[in-house]
């Protein structure tokens, strides 16, 4: 698999093992499900992905509670593995993916800097959050949690989790 792009790895795994993926997208705007949808044959396992950019958006289309929000923020961990979880639940798959995160060039704190971002997976069998903070720029920050995100789907879905 040396030289294949992440998507199509993960795309063939996927396939493989007949599973399929829902997406939970906040800071990268799509861009996980973009990537996987480049990739022929990505109907056959990516049932959809959301993108809540709002906070009402994560609670009303990724069941993501409001507590969590107001105790945890948005940008969270226990935010992103409950948007993980939502989308998997709402869509059916076996497996949610999700980002969330400060892309920048504003919105960040010193606890919460900007390109801070969590990934999440949340499978019947497993569960998984990362913390990641980057350096780049805004499309930066946001290509690189796509790539963190499809790396950790990877990762759990060859057994190296």
């Amino acid at each position: 698999m040396m030289g294949e792009k992440l998507e199509e790895v993960v795309g063939k795994l996927l396939t493989e093992r007949k599973m399929t993926l829902a997406l939970g997208e906040s800071c990268t705007g799509g861009l996980v499900a973009h990537r996987l949808t480049n990739v022929p044959g990505s109907s056959s396992y990516v049932l959809g992905g959301i993108i809540a950019y709002s906070n009402e958006a994560k609670e009303r289309l990724l069941g993501v509670r409001h507590e969590t929000l107001e105790e945890h923020g948005a940008v969270s961990a226990e935010t992103a593995i409950e948007m993980a979880r939502g989308a998997r639940a709402t869509l059916g798959a076996d497996v949610g993916l999700s980002v969330t995160g400060i892309a920048g060039p504003g919105g960040g704190t010193p606890e919460k800097p900007v390109g801070l971002a969590y990934v999440a997976l949340s499978a019947g069998n497993w569960e998984q959050v990362e913390r990641l903070v980057w350096s780049g720029s805004r499309e930066e920050n946001k290509a690189q949690s796509a790539e963190a995100a499809l790396a950790m789907l990877r990762d759990y879905l060859s057994g190296r989790r």
